[in-house]
């Protein structure tokens, strides 16, 4: 790995994030505290990671062509990829010429911003558990594929609509009836980020809970990369939207083992160093593969007040060939705040009495406008039990009113 230089230098170890919400925020803070210089990439001015960065830079990063144009602009020793709107194509391009180091791997980067390329890499080349799935182009053969024909078996009711590209839960819903399909396909394919037009249909797993695994490849004092684990998280989400995360969750031993066995033979395949957000369902013993995103994970947010060192420490840390601990600093939990309204120039009142909530704390992440279902902040708790620490965290998050300004 290079060396560690001094920011602003010609020494400076210059990393750039695609994408500058408020992961890559934490991510960048988690950086420059490790004196690395950073550039904030993202498609609008003023994004959380923007505002804390050494340097910010607004443009689509879709387009191939702006893309590869900044980084040869910026030169920057890493690419670190913190959404799925991006034009991978470029980035193995340029890492197969040695221009640039992509985080993981831009074949990671390219494989997870699609649920094709991981769904079909996970259960059809890796054999992993996942449930019965279909890709459909229409609303026809979204029907078709929950109807079954005679030489395809029927996903059927229930089962989960998302659009191969998009995210934070964008355009996924719950199919019940027949009465629902049409109602899923608009939305998958107002929620699609960059390729509409195609959706995955997922029969539904009854399962018992889901959980992220936050999963580290990080360099060993040998130089050989080792696999480390974080506690799992438990979640909830509304319409694919996180919006309450504890950790840690109770697991048996034998799904646990399962769990980081498939955790590890994903993030294997996929390579490089960093951190890997791994979404599972688990019912009982058995556990089944659900999504993998190579960067840090919305629900590990909480892992600021849980861990040592947060999700954001972990990959950062990792991305350097430094070493990561992914020890537990004790139970706790998060809770989403909404925007509520749609607005600029937000104000949030009642963050004194959010605090007040005996061991919490708050992020609120700067985001230049709000939409009424726009996470603007996060709400955290600690406690030795879980419970009271997710009662705390939804107490807090209930307490931040945020307002138009007058």
């Amino acid at each position: 790995m290079p060396a560690i230089g001094t920011p602003l230098t010609p020494a400076a170890l210059r990393v750039m994030l695609l994408g500058s919400g408020e992961l890559g925020k934490e991510v960048l803070i988690a950086l420059q505290r490790l004196g690395i210089e950073t550039i904030a990439v993202d498609r609008y001015d003023n994004a959380p990671g923007q505002q804390v960065a050494h340097h910010a830079r607004t443009l689509a990063m879709s387009d191939p062509v702006a893309l590869r144009a900044l980084i040869d602009a910026e030169k920057p020793d890493l690419v670190v990829p913190e959404i799925e709107a991006i034009a991978t194509g470029v980035l193995e391009e340029m890492e197969a010429a040695g221009q640039v180091r992509v985080i993981p791997t831009a074949r990671a980067a390219r494989l997870t911003m699609d649920r094709e390329g991981i769904r079909r890499l996970t259960a059809e080349t890796l054999g992993l558990p996942t449930s019965p799935y279909r890709f459909c182009d229409s609303l026809a053969e979204l029907q078709a594929a929950i109807d079954g024909s005679d030489d395809q078996p029927a996903i059927g009711y229930p089962c989960i609509v998302k659009p191969v590209m998009s995210s934070s839960g964008k355009g996924q819903s719950k199919i019940d009836t027949p009465a629902d399909v049409a109602r899923a396909w608009d939305y998958a394919m107002a929620g699609g980020r960059v390729a509409k037009g195609r959706v995955i249909v997922e029969g539904f797993i009854d399962f018992d809970y889901e959980i992220t695994l936050l999963t580290v490849r990080a360099l060993g004092a040998d130089g050989r990369t080792e696999t480390h684990f974080c506690d799992p998280i438990g979640h909830i989400q509304v319409s694919g939207d996180y919006v309450e995360s504890w950790q840690p969750h109770p697991m048996s031993a034998s799904a646990l083992d399962k769990a980081r066995t498939i955790a590890k033979t994903v993030t294997d395949n996929l390579g490089g160093l960093g951190l890997f957000g791994v979404e599972l369902f688990v019912k009982g013993d058995e556990v089944w593969f659900s999504e993998v995103s190579p960067r840090p994970h919305d629900t590990g947010m909480v892992t600021m007040i849980t861990q040592w060192q947060s999700e954001f420490e972990l990959h950062a840390r990792a991305i350097l060939g430094l070493p990561v601990n992914t020890q537990l600093k004790s139970p706790g939990a998060s809770a989403v705040i909404y925007g509520g309204v749609t607005a600029q120039a937000m104000v949030f009142d009642g963050v004194a009495d959010a605090l007040r909530v005996p061991n919490t704390d708050l992020r609120l992440f700067g985001k230049p406008e709000s939409f009424v279902k726009r996470r603007m902040g996060v709400a955290l708790a600690f406690d030795a039990e879980v419970e009271v620490a997710r009662q705390r965290a939804k107490e807090a998050a209930s307490k931040v009113r945020p307002r138009k300004l007058d």
